[in-house]
């Protein structure tokens, strides 16, 4: 068995970590793709490359907006 120094374990930890939040923000992204696209048929790309490269607290406020939006731009305000 190899041994892993406590800093490399540290490594790995933080690593893993970092992969498991960008992949809830890439579901939380995905969500949101799919409610815009059921409410406005068509997201334009800019909207989508926003979407794709908010944090998770920028997706939270905008999966909020979309109840009350009622174009696409409402929601991003």
């Amino acid at each position: 068995m190899a041994y892993v120094s406590t800093a490399e374990q540290f490594g790995i930890e933080k690593g893993y970590k970092q992969g498991k939040l960008e992949g809830w923000q890439k579901g939380e992204a995905a969500i949101l793709i799919r409610q815009l696209t059921l409410k406005f048929k068509i997201i334009p790309d800019n909207y989508r490359q926003k979407l794709l490269q908010a944090d998770a607290e920028t997706l939270l406020q905008w999966s909020e907006q979309i109840f009350d939006a009622n174009t696409i731009e409402e929601v991003f305000k």
